[in-house]
């Protein structure tokens, strides 16, 4: 047991703990009892708010314990992250704040809310609610295992329903602070867990590898052990077969990323368009981070440092490795320190996952199924109910399903959720799309996506299906015809189902056309998609 790193994991975990039910306090509202109020933070957050729990909200614990793990397993490959956030911004910069105009006009609070306004269709609206929740579940999941890793690096690595009782206390404080104070609870604790995670890479990427004989040291200890392995393919700079892998993953996800509903609830949280302008342009920041935590991978190589053995699973937990660099090349206090920022890293998206899969759930299930005339305050509450259930479906998640076959699972929801993008994203744009060509291209994006993804298996042989994302383009089949067949090359199966998506959703949207299919009721009116803060059009926040 690692008393000193434990102690002052603890402290920081305490005063995160309070903060998050100082937060009920915080930029206080009228009323928590709206969603408007506990699930976007009373919508007027500004650009430093904002920027601090978007970014807490997108580069979550697993981006700080996996990307340095895949770069320190499979080298270059890992660093897909970096051109994904570095073309995400531009992407994303305008439908942004088109979503955010006619949100506020409408007091729409979550994306599928968006999706029913624009095409009338409460059912694909259901789609579009049920993806995001599912796309979700598996996200939060991960970030338990960043938090586990570093519980296991301080010494808490038991077996059995025991070893996981940590993960349990500290999920225990996560959901009775975010029932209390919703999403001002993670907007508070994101500026010290910023802090910390800043602190804590800049003095590992200036401090550690000095200690190994500097960066071109490093670079030849982890070549010399990739080169010990040739069949595999791995190395510091990407090979044939897996370079288009590289590419279509990195813009896969960058068109994934801001789909979730967890990322666009950040967004709805911000007071103006203004204030999103400034943070596409300012978000880049931490990509700069992301590129040196990610360079840490190859520091553990020439460390030497080795995984953990997961005692529940008696296999070696690769996620353990970032933990286990710092825990034994920083002092005792630093690395306590290291650890409270990777561990209130996994909790802030963690918090605002659970709050977003919660607003789904209460805005298009049970308002539209259950209970239509539900008031704003059994909206609130049913939303702080689920968000509960949400989040020890996560925990249950870790304990019965093998924690590295979770990591599998989030790749395969950057697939699910690539599917909702002609429904939310291009409809911001253009009523083109019949709602029966969305409804059809869903099915087939997905159907075909989950029918790739079974026939991949595990890099380690141990699973024949569902092993990861990444299919030879000899795997690529339409009705038993193999375009591709002989290919070793790799892409990313998001983008081919995508495409499958967007092809049959013209061609069903062209049949109903000429059939003159209703095509639902818009509710909204081109203008609102450029209304700002100061326009009285605005819906008042927490209005009933």
């Amino acid at each position: 047991m690692q008393w000193t790193e434990l102690v002052v994991f603890s402290i920081l975990f305490l005063l995160v703990t309070v903060m998050g039910f100082i937060a009920a306090r915080w930029q206080k509202g009228e009323t928590l009892a709206h969603l408007d109020e506990w699930g976007l933070g009373g919508r007027k957050f500004g650009s430093w708010i904002t920027w601090f729990l978007v970014g807490g909200d997108l580069y979550t614990a697993y981006t700080f314990v996996a990307v340095p793990a895949l770069v320190f397993g499979a080298g270059a490959t890992g660093f897909f992250a970096l051109p994904y956030t570095v073309i995400l911004y531009p992407i994303v910069f305008l439908p942004l704040v088109r979503l955010w105009s006619v949100a506020r006009v409408h007091g729409y609070v979550t994306p599928a809310d968006f999706v029913k306004g624009r095409y009338g269709s409460h059912w694909l609206a259901l789609i579009i609610a049920i993806t995001g929740i599912f796309a979700t579940m598996p996200y939060i999941a991960l970030q338990l295992v960043g938090l586990e890793a570093v519980l296991r690096s301080m010494g808490l690595n038991g077996s059995g329903i025991l070893g996981h009782l940590p993960l349990f206390i500290a999920f225990v404080i996560l959901a009775l602070y975010t029932y209390q104070s919703g999403l001002r609870a993670p907007a508070l604790i994101a500026f010290v867990k910023d802090i910390l995670i800043y602190l804590v890479i800049l003095v590992a990427i200036v401090y550690l590898p000095t200690k190994f004989g500097g960066w071109s040291e490093v670079f030849n200890d982890a070549q010399a052990k990739f080169d010990a392995t040739p069949a595999k393919g791995d190395g510091i700079l990407l090979n044939a077969n897996n370079q288009l892998q590289y590419a279509t993953l990195a813009l896969g996800s960058a068109l994934a990323l801001f789909l979730y509903p967890h990322s666009l609830t950040g967004i709805l949280a911000s007071r103006g368009r203004n204030v999103i302008k400034r943070n596409m342009v300012a978000l880049p920041a931490y990509s700069l981070v992301l590129g040196l935590l990610a360079l840490l991978g190859y520091v553990a190589i020439s460390a030497g440092t080795k995984p953990i053995v997961n005692q529940a699973t008696g296999r070696a937990d690769t996620n353990t490795i970032v933990p286990e660099l710092f825990g034994h090349n920083f002092p005792s206090w630093f690395a306590g320190i290291a650890f409270a920022a990777i561990g209130i890293g996994a909790l802030v998206p963690a918090a605002i996952m659970s709050i977003a899969a919660a607003n789904l759930w209460t805005r298009n299930v049970y308002k539209e199924y259950i209970r239509k005339h539900a008031t704003p305050a059994e909206e609130a509450q049913q939303a702080k109910i689920a968000s509960l259930v949400v989040k020890f479906g996560a925990v249950a998640f870790i304990v019965f399903i093998d924690p590295q076959f979770s990591i599998d699972l989030q790749l395969i929801g950057g697939v699910i959720i690539l599917q909702t993008l002609p429904a939310v994203a291009i409809a911001l744009y253009t009523r083109w799309f019949h709602v029966w060509g969305l409804i059809s291209g869903w099915v087939a994006g997905l159907g075909y996506g989950m029918y790739l993804l079974y026939q991949i298996p595990s890099a380690d042989g141990k699973r024949p299906h569902f092993g990861g994302s990444a299919l030879a383009l000899d795997k690529l089949s339409l009705f038993g015809w193999h375009p591709f067949a002989g290919s070793t090359l790799q892409i990313y199966v998001g983008v081919v189902a995508i495409a499958v998506n967007l092809i049959v959703a013209a061609i069903v949207t062209v049949i109903a056309r000429r059939a003159k299919v209703f095509n639902g009721t818009d509710q909204t009116d081109p203008s609102d998609y450029h209304v700002d803060e100061d326009s009285d059009r605005i819906k008042p926040v927490a209005a009933h």
